[in-house]
């Protein structure tokens, strides 16, 4: 039985989808959940103008619809369906072999994005089992998403060949100009502004595992896919919590040597907590504006995570003494109980700082962080808007590049964490 059998048979949604067997030398596998999708050839024509690696490459497309589709949606994915049938047919001699399956609108249970992504990986594990190949490569993009040049060198070089490495987010850039309405990009530049303070201001904190958690832009070996238990079975939020679960394991890492370029338009694929529905929002305001976490917040977590080498191999009144100098909200946030009762368990529980460092930061994970600064945000401080705090973080690190353009500011923070 090859590594994957075991996971397929009790977690896979679907049987086989693709009569073809893989070739023996396939080592990637991008996978493409696809609703209603508009312009899915200019995805498959940005990865057919890509660089070609030394291993063969396979994309999948999973075409599907939520039960509360549209007939509209439902007719744009039979749309879809021709357009893959006849770009295969006019690009025959294309270095990647393209797959797709209409699965229709599956009777799952919150069906929907989160879901038809976990059926492509899934599929794309049967297709590395198959040819026993665990350290496979499965990309996870969406069919809006365009790619530079380098994407799948990239893969191969930095996460393929690398033995260490297990998974990792890609850099990616959202277009801030362009054919869609100007509200859009402005709308992206704020939003994108967002997820790069939140990534700078995480990291000055100290906290060690500080990815971007984008669903279009991660990849992972198959294999790890495996030993993680799979893609999430949710509607949304699946790539932060599919990520959340990896990153403590080790070899996970942000590949900055490509890029990938989400589409800033409005989407209704997912009815909450996803980057199109904050677009939509922000697009319809007049003067739009975002409002962030206050960097006060991120103070705090630093304050806290200062801590840890303290808090290892110490006193009950140590702990004591270092919770009562704690923020008040993080003293809300997590009681004295919690305190003592989580560090005895990490004290009794480690042998040095390294092991106890890293069960803290288990507890104290991405997942702990959020719901920290949501329940900070109201009960504490009060959000901050976007543009101000960014120039503040900016002072606080000495970067002297201070502008009140929300572009040219996002132009520094995607240089920040490039370099």
């Amino acid at each position: 039985m090859a590594f994957g059998s075991v996971y397929l048979l009790s977690n896979s949604l679907f049987p086989d989808l693709i009569g073809e067997a893989p070739d023996k030398d396939t080592g990637i596998i991008v996978v493409i959940p696809a609703y209603n999708e508009p312009d899915i050839i200019a995805t498959l024509n940005s990865l057919a103008c890509c660089a070609k690696p030394a291993c063969k490459v396979e994309v999948l497309i999973i075409v599907n619809a939520p039960t509360d589709s549209t007939s509209e949606g439902v007719k744009n994915n039979s749309l879809s369906i021709e357009k893959l049938e006849g770009w295969k047919k006019q690009n025959s001699n294309c270095f990647f072999r393209l797959y797709y399956s209409n699965v229709g609108q599956p009777d799952i249970c919150h069906w929907g994005v989160g879901l038809a992504r976990k059926t492509g990986m899934d599929e794309a594990v049967r297709r590395f089992d198959f040819i026993n190949n665990p350290n496979g490569v499965v990309a996870s993009l969406d069919a809006d998403c365009t790619v530079e040049k380098s994407y799948f060198i990239c893969l191969a070089d930095e996460l393929l060949k690398k033995g260490e490495r297990k998974a990792c987010s890609i850099y990616f850039e959202h277009p801030l100009n362009g054919n869609l309405p100007s509200t859009l990009y402005k709308a992206v530049t704020l939003y994108e502004l967002h997820l790069r303070y939140y990534f700078q201001a995480l990291k000055y904190t100290g906290f060690p595992y500080v990815h971007h958690t984008i669903g279009s832009a991660i990849a992972i070996k198959a294999s790890t896919y495996v030993k993680a238990g799979g893609m999430n079975r949710k509607q949304a939020g699946e790539d932060f919590y599919f990520i959340q679960k990896l990153v403590p394991t080790g070899g996970f890492f942000n590949l900055y040597g490509t890029v990938i370029y989400p589409s800033p338009r409005i989407s209704l694929r997912v009815p909450f907590f996803s980057t199109g529905i904050v677009i939509g929002k922000l697009s319809e305001m007049e003067n739009p504006e975002y409002f962030t976490y206050d960097f006060k917040a991120f103070i705090e977590l630093k304050n806290l995570f200062g801590l840890t080498e303290k808090l290892y191999n110490t006193s009950h009144n140590t702990w004591v003494k270092e919770f009562s100098g704690l923020n008040e909200c993080l003293k809300l946030f997590i009681t004295e109980q919690e305190w003592i009762n989580k560090l005895t368990e990490l004290n009794g529980n480690t042998s040095n700082l390294d092991a106890f460092g890293k069960r803290f930061y288990n507890w104290f994970n991405m997942f702990k962080i959020v719901k920290y600064l949501n329940f900070s945000h109201i009960n504490y401080f009060e959000k901050k808007e976007i543009v101000q705090e960014a120039k503040g973080f900016l002072r606080v690190i000495n970067n002297t590049e201070l502008t009140d353009d929300p572009k040219e500011l996002l132009l520094i923070y995607r240089s920040l964490e490039k370099n």
